[in-house]
């Protein structure tokens, strides 16, 4: 148990690695709550504390697990300690794990979550939605990232918030990229800005909107619900698009990265715009676009994300390409070839992706992973997804 402090709400409470899980009195959906993966973002571990502790049983359907990340680092209100715990998710990473004799401080936090994963997993046979709650060092709008798959989309695009996709791609080892590959329908809530009162009713909000989607409570007894419902379409600036990641600034290691002063996620900027400066040298935007997650504290290695909207034909396009498995038909042009078929895996020439735009990869359901100087490995996110476990969901045929 480690005690915590919210600087929002001014208070502090003690918690264990399962905030709560509460069983319903029906058969029913598995919504697994993941707050406090970094531990400076506390808003989604007391929005869960002050959702949960006067939930019913007798309402419920299915059941409930809200899940601590990284206790140590929130008990100090830190990123992490020594490692990010969001980017040690990768099947190396995890096998490494099982098999290491001495542990870091956010490889013993990982290994109490992977096995509840595992456990959760084992336990339950109906449909499991996992969502991982977040909040950012910029201002921003509450939104959604998701990894490409269409049970992500169709799921995410009931909240009024906007959806961003693609992040996998530039991110090594985030827990919701594992869960992805596992095929359950998984995103993350990014709520607001550390610290502030917003991010945790926010968060409140997207809970009580998950349990009502999912039909884990009946919308009828959730009183507030269409306040919880504007309040996010509010606090979204009415903003319900879908936007695609085209660009991520990397921090080096040891570079002195600093961001001008000002940027909020979403804000439209312009070629040329003068976004940071590294090592005293001037960093400029190389796009007409949005600025997404600008980085305003000392730990992190992503500096800044250029976010573009996608016209909701190519969605559709994609959509209709996915639905039939026309992914098939890419191993018919020269340089790609199956790596593993089953899982979706193309390999790829570096050659044949000059002629080919990643863009069109994505339509077909792929984000790649560089492996060599000459090949890079294309993940079709559709292969894997249980779509079974949740065909008889209504959102899933809207």
């Amino acid at each position: 148990m480690v005690h915590i402090k919210s600087n929002a709400l001014n208070k502090d409470i003690q918690i264990d690695r399962l905030i709560a899980n509460i069983k319903g009195s029906k058969k029913g959906p598995i919504l697994v709550f993941f707050a406090g993966i970094h531990g400076n973002e506390t808003a989604g571990v007391f929005a869960l504390t002050n959702t949960l502790k006067t939930m019913s049983p007798a309402d419920l359907s299915g059941s409930i697990y809200a899940i601590a990340g990284n206790l140590k680092a929130l008990s100090k209100n830190q990123r992490y300690l020594e490692k990010d715990l969001n980017r040690l998710w990768t099947q190396a990473d995890l096998d490494a794990l099982v098999s290491k004799e001495e542990l870091i401080s956010e490889e013993k936090e990982q290994f109490e979550i992977y096995n509840l994963l595992k456990a959760i997993q084992k336990a339950h046979s109906e449909p499991i939605y996992f969502i991982d709650f977040h909040t950012t060092s910029s201002k921003t709008l509450p939104f959604i990232t998701i990894n490409d798959a269409l049970i992500n989309r169709k799921f995410s695009q009931q909240f009024p918030v906007p959806v961003v996709l693609g992040i996998e791609e530039y991110l090594k080892g985030p827990l919701l990229s594992y869960i992805n590959q596992l095929g359950y329908v998984s995103l993350g809530f990014e709520s607001g800005q550390h610290d502030e009162l917003d991010a945790v009713l926010n968060c409140e909000a997207f809970i009580y909107l998950s349990l009502v989607f999912t039909k884990a409570l009946d919308k009828d007894s959730v009183k507030d619900f269409q306040m919880h419902y504007y309040r996010l379409k509010h606090q979204s600036k009415n903003i319900s698009e879908i936007f695609e990641i085209t660009y991520l600034y990397k921090i080096k290691p040891q570079e002195h990265f600093k961001m001008l002063e000002g940027f909020k996620s979403f804000q439209a900027i312009s070629k040329g715009t003068h976004l940071a400066q590294s090592n005293a040298q001037a960093i400029f935007s190389g796009y007409n676009a949005r600025i997404f997650m600008p980085l305003y504290q000392t730990q992190g290695a992503e500096g800044f994300f250029i976010i573009k909207s996608i016209h909701p034909i190519f969605m559709k396009i994609s959509e209709f390409i996915r639905n039939f498995k026309l992914d098939s038909l890419l191993v018919f042009l020269p340089g790609i070839s199956w790596e593993n078929k089953k899982q979706g895996v193309l390999s790829v020439n570096l050659k044949v992706t000059r002629f080919l735009a990643k863009q069109i990869f994505h339509i077909f359901g792929f984000r790649s992973q560089q492996l060599s100087k000459t090949h890079m490995l294309l993940y079709n996110r559709e292969r894997v997804a249980k779509k079974a476990l949740y065909k008889n969901e209504m959102w899933f045929n809207k």
